[in-house]
């Protein structure tokens, strides 16, 4: 019998992805149109999606601007961009700073719009992990200073004790808050990490109860051994993390966004190293991989995590494409500075097999990584 509601909730997924990645090279296109007709590049199309055409959208004299049927993207079509013109006004005829910053326009809308986005989320609403007790070990520093778990409610199919959302919830240690996104590529939840970091000494911790009390306790953390058999503090997190907010200054706020940015676009350069390492079973995420991060995100997370993770493919989207691999704008920017170097241009067909080997090649690598996607869901 067919799960509709699964079904349901996978195509609103694929479509939501569709709606994001869209907007994202749309965007990402608008980047080498504005810049283009901002150095008087004669531009004949802007096209949302790929052809064939649905619609023209309007027309300001010299660019079309079109609706395309397939959902995949977007494109700019510039004169003389695959091959010779004699139009002074063409991309070829360009001095090569000039085209070059019309082939890296995109990638810089892509790293602009992630800055903004990282911003804005540091800004005005930055979620951060508050930890809820699930259970205080007997005889611990967390006995020691009260901390209430919640009530047990059974046990889960592995046979471990589950608990209700009665337990106390810790929201700082230290005076500290731990925003998520700072937080990205943790192994565990961060306030766990900063315990077992400090294991041994003495912090403060800031809890609220069931009743929505707050008060700050001080207490000295295990170490050794029993800490990192038991944990530093003696507590169980349950599994259900309590999210709070705070806001950052302005300024703070640009700070974290550059820093974001950077951390999201060096996720690519992980995701390449294991590629390389791990051929045969690539740990990075294809189409089937992203759909399914899509659909977690939706059903299970505040919508800002829907908005950070907007941010975090369009930072990985610039990073792709500024790899110097044909058809990719910075393959197409090694093509140009190769020419530039040796004098020569290479003929139009030339050139054109280049990218449609380029283009092949990452279509098999895609290919590769989304049939390790469905084997990872499946299993």
């Amino acid at each position: 019998m067919l799960n509709f509601i699964g079904l349901g909730n996978g195509l609103i997924n694929i479509v939501l992805l569709l709606v994001i990645l869209v907007a994202l090279v749309v965007i990402h296109e608008f980047g080498h149109f504005a810049v283009a007709r901002w150095v008087g590049v004669r531009v004949h199309e802007f096209g949302i999606g790929f052809p064939p055409r649905a619609r023209v959208i309007g027309s300001d004299g010299e660019t079309t601007y079109t609706l395309n049927w397939l959902p995949i993207g977007g494109f700019v079509r510039m004169e003389g961009e695959e091959g010779e013109s004699d139009d002074p006004r063409s991309f070829v005829r360009q001095r090569l700073p000039v085209r070059l910053v019309i082939l890296l326009a995109g990638v810089t809308m892509n790293i602009l719009l992630a800055l903004v986005i990282f911003t804005l989320i540091a800004w005005l609403a930055d979620p951060v992990a508050d930890v809820r007790v699930a259970s205080v070990e007997p005889n611990s520093p967390a006995a020691s200073i009260g901390l209430q778990g919640g009530q047990q409610t059974g046990t889960d199919a592995q046979g471990n004790a589950t608990y209700d959302n009665t337990g106390d919830v810790i929201i700082a240690i230290d005076g500290q808050r731990f925003p998520w996104f700072d937080h990205v590529n943790a192994t565990t939840v961060p306030e766990l990490t900063y315990l077992r970091d400090h294991q041994g000494q003495t912090v403060t911790l800031t809890v609220e109860n069931a009743a929505g009390q707050t008060r700050d306790a001080t207490v000295t953390l295990r170490s050794g051994q029993i800490a990192a058999e038991q944990g530093a503090l003696g507590i169980r997190v349950a599994p259900d993390l309590v999210q709070g907010n705070i806001t950052h200054d302005p300024i703070t706020a640009v700070q974290l966004g550059v820093k974001r940015t950077v951390d999201a676009a060096l996720l690519i350069f992980q995701g390449l190293q294991s590629l390389v390492s791990n051929f045969t079973n690539p740990q990075v995420a294809g189409p089937v991989g992203i759909v399914s991060a899509v659909g977690q995100i939706r059903q299970d997370l505040p919508p800002i995590f829907l908005l950070w993770f907007v941010g975090l493919l369009s930072a990985n989207l610039a990073v792709v494409n500024a790899l110097p691999l044909p058809p990719l704008d910075g393959g197409r920017v090694a093509v140009s500075l190769i020419q530039a170097a040796t004098g020569n241009r290479v003929s139009e067909a030339a050139e054109r097999l280049v990218y449609l080997t380029g283009f092949f090649l990452l279509m098999m690598l895609l290919a590769w990584i989304t049939f390790n996607d469905l084997q990872r869901l499946v299993s």
